[in-house]
């Protein structure tokens, strides 16, 4: 299946932006959004293989994707409401050993081909995310995150009138929300995605995301490797 938008121009996301979340990477509650940037070269279908390196810390966070509707540049909240389009599923997916190699996330969440989105856009009279929608995630069939949109700390359009404030936003922008609790980083052991999984990645009245991951050696063998 193919993304249910057009290529975006923009793609930014939000990281700690539900208590749980916040709570269990210790950090406290954001006075302003915790924003990050993907390409469009990160987003595949909602059944696409995922696929990323053997030897890479691979971390799952459903997430509530929002996609502009139209152009919007220092909005009101009542403006970027009403420049919603539509909302979406994804999953992003973090290489977490990437991710803490600096205090900028950026080069563990900007991996090629490894972002699900879809697998519809299901509009702002079909579903309200500030009314609650349940949010889960699956691997293997084993539930690792369920909550409730409406607990998000920044709501959709509080997100869309920030980003605008620095940036303009256009049609088929997306708007990744962030994600609950119950990310694999924050286990006791840490649990990473391997070869073979199967992520399931679901949001009431939108849909379900169905990706299974698959590893590829980062570097070519060299000299003396075993096959």
């Amino acid at each position: 299946m193919t993304l249910p938008v057009p290529t975006p121009t923009k793609v930014i996301c939000c990281g700690l932006n539900y208590g749980d979340h916040i709570a269990e990477t210790g950090r406290d509650r954001p006075q302003y959004p915790t924003l990050f940037a993907k390409f469009a070269d990160t987003l595949i279908g909602p059944t696409d293989d995922i696929v990323v390196p053997d030897d890479a810390q691979v971390d799952w966070e459903a997430e509530l994707a929002v996609v502009v509707g139209r152009p919007i540049r220092h909005a009101s909240r009542a403006e970027a409401e009403a420049a919603i389009l539509g909302y979406t599923v994804a999953n992003d997916i973090s290489m977490r050993d990437w991710q803490r190699r600096t205090l900028q996330w950026f080069q563990g969440k900007a991996w090629d081909a490894t972002t699900p989105v879809g697998p519809v856009v299901a509009t702002p009279d079909e579903v309200d995310p500030a009314a609650g929608l349940t949010i889960t995630c699956r691997v293997n069939g084993e539930e690792v995150q369920r909550d409730s949109t409406k607990t998000l700390v920044f709501d959709s359009a509080d997100l869309l009138a920030y980003v605008s404030t620095f940036t303009v936003l256009r049609p088929g922008d997306l708007i990744l929300t962030g994600t609950p609790g119950g990310v694999g980083m924050s286990r006791d052991p840490a649990r990473w995605l391997t070869d073979g999984d199967v992520l399931e990645t679901e949001i009431e009245g939108i849909g379900l995301l169905r990706n299974v991951i698959r590893t590829t050696r980062q570097n070519p063998p060299t000299e003396g490797d075993q096959p």
